[in-house]
């Protein structure tokens, strides 16, 4: 506890005060994609982050550029805090050429190789053994690069969970899993689908170091990240964090969200990470209110122009339909 105040103490007013503008954006971008979704505006699925935010902030503070991060299909929060720009993010889910993948991926597959932001996966765990193998490639290649792997606790049920644990300890490689425990796979509550709900203790039976940490304090995550990236800038190995967190919106738009009480829902707002930091900074005199009220209104602009660069934006041309989907023939015979 006394490092967790130091930590805590050291932090600067600018620092935190990104912390909290990241958290804000990503709040508000998905009210964004909710309203406009209801508007017909965005199609497909979406998942949405909102309570989670917490989680994407403060793992990213621990990673430099040069890292590899890979997530899930709720992804919108890790590729903003990432720095992958809103206005390419919300372009994507309209569908827009202008879009981070194209306009071809959608919500669930945002993409950014110059961010090196790789996805945006479907497919539940299916993301993990290739956050392995990349892993592994930047061992094999001796890059001084670490790779970050997103993924819920519905996907610990999984066998790709496992075969991915199995492998990284094996061939002892530079890769961050970081569980996002919300409690719920989909409608299912963790009560159902773990045995034991002491995640971390997963990781330690592979041999992996791990550890678990409140996912909705962002300086908590900000702290136990950091100290899990120098483990692995160090040692070379892998390390897997548990961070326990909570959705505040039902697993998608389409999910009637029959399988909790809206009593539980209300009761974790009450630790909401945006109003668990706003009132950390106030108490410490790390910021007013003033200050606090500004950040809301360049995060609205900012939500705004990306909303119209995506309404902005065009559609790709249909002759372009099946680019990408076969392999082409070379123009040079």
């Amino acid at each position: 506890m006394a490092e967790q105040a130091n930590f805590k103490n050291n932090l600067l007013e600018e620092e935190t005060l990104y912390l909290l503008y990241q958290m804000k954006l990503i709040r508000r971008f998905e009210e964004k994609a909710a309203e406009m979704y209801t508007k017909t505006e965005i199609r497909g699925f979406l998942h949405l982050y909102i309570g989670e935010e917490a989680v994407a902030v403060g793992v990213s503070q621990a990673l430099n550029e040069n890292d590899l991060v890979i997530a899930t299909y709720r992804e919108h929060g890790h590729a903003l805090a990432r720095n992958v720009p809103a206005k390419k993010i919300m372009a994507e889910m309209y569908g827009r050429k202008e879009g981070c993948s194209g306009g071809r991926g959608g919500s669930m597959h945002l993409f950014d190789k110059e961010k090196n932001f790789y996805g945006g996966n479907a497919i539940v765990a299916g993301h993990i053994p290739i956050a392995v193998g990349m892993a592994l490639a930047v061992k094999k290649q001796k890059q001084n690069k670490i790779v970050c792997c997103f993924f819920g606790e519905g996907a610990m049920a999984e066998g790709e969970f496992h075969e991915a644990m199995n492998l990284a300890a094996l061939w002892q490689v530079p890769v961050l899993f970081i569980c996002e425990n919300n409690l719920y796979a989909m409608g299912t509550a963790i009560r159902y689908t773990h045995a034991s709900q002491e995640l971390e203790k997963r990781g330690k039976d592979y041999g992996i170091e791990s550890a678990a940490v409140d996912g909705m304090d962002v300086l908590k995550v900000c702290e136990a990240a950091m100290k899990a990236v120098e483990n692995i800038r160090t040692t070379g190995k892998p390390y897997f964090l548990v961070c326990n967190t909570y959705r505040f919106r039902a697993h998608s738009m389409f999910d009637a969200e029959l399988y909790r009480n809206k009593n539980e829902v209300e009761e974790w707002k009450h630790r909401d990470p945006i109003l668990l930091l706003e009132r950390h900074m106030l108490e410490n005199e790390l910021s007013d209110e003033t200050t606090l009220s500004s950040i809301d209104a360049k995060i609205e602009k900012e939500i705004q122009e990306a909303t119209d660069y995506a309404e902005a934006g065009t559609w790709e041309p249909v002759e372009n339909l099946t680019q990408f989907l076969y392999s082409e023939k070379s123009t040079n015979g």
